[in-house]
């Protein structure tokens, strides 16, 4: 699958793009100044920001990429099917602490196509830092650069790689994450005034809608978010971005 030079962090990025479904997978997005700003801190070559809380889209589940690596370098890493035989990535699928590319490669068989594309792009170093939430990983953030990052350099990474992280997938996450857990525009709309304070009553004056229309959109949005009561579904609602 070719890569897309798309910069979901530029405005009006996703116009025309009718649900995230048809937004391209691997996104190539040049330079960014969130990741400029973070070069400064600590140098790197190349950064990828991988997978969504959202079904079919976690890092190890589905595909969404956001990187400024060489495109060429992962259109043919996606088309000899790396991701299934790479041992950095495999790690990193069933991880909760950072990876670090040497340590997996120490104890590794490393296809020998994969090394030749390392070596031809300049990937080297590899370090994941997984992105979860409640325990579960869904995302991940990986650096790399010609010489290994230091101890301290992983610890910085790993305080910022969940605000990088955010930052390119917010975009993605506010404009089609409701419609991918299938939640309607008056389930968002009461959960919206409900995370304001206000009650049944009150939102049903905010919005027009009956009582019982009020109680059964909020039911209804705390059932698909997973939640078990109104302030929980609130709150899930504001961890996944869905609203504000």
């Amino acid at each position: 699958m070719p890569v897309s030079a798309l910069s979901v962090l530029s405005p009006d990025a996703l116009e025309g793009y009718v649900d995230l479904s048809s937004v391209p997978k691997h996104r190539y997005f040049g330079t960014a100044d969130v990741v400029e700003r973070l070069r400064k801190a600590v140098p790197f070559e190349y950064v990828l920001i991988s997978g969504l809380d959202v079904d079919n889209y976690r890092f190890g589940e589905g595909v969404s990429i956001d990187t400024d690596l060489p495109p060429a370098f992962l259109e043919a890493y996606m088309a000899d099917k790396l991701p299934q035989l790479d041992p950095f990535v495999v790690a990193g699928k069933s991880a909760t602490e950072v990876v670090v590319e040497s340590e997996v490669y120490a104890r590794s068989e490393v296809p020998q196509r994969l090394l030749y594309l390392q070596r031809t792009f300049g990937v080297h170093n590899r370090t994941m830092v997984p992105i979860a939430r409640d325990g579960m990983v869904y995302g991940a953030v990986g650096f790399a650069r010609g010489t290994p990052f230091n101890r301290d350099e992983i610890q910085f990474l790993e305080l910022v790689s969940e605000a990088l992280h955010g930052a390119f997938t917010r975009p993605l996450m506010e404009r089609y994450a409701a419609d991918q857990m299938r939640l309607s525009k008056g389930e968002m709309a009461c959960l919206s005034k409900a995370s304001l304070g206000l009650t049944s009553e009150g939102i049903g004056k905010a919005t027009g809608y009956q009582l019982d229309t009020v109680n059964s959109y909020i039911k209804s949005a705390t059932k698909k978010l997973g939640a078990s009561n109104r302030t929980q579904a609130i709150a899930e609602a504001i961890r996944r971005r869905l609203i504000a």
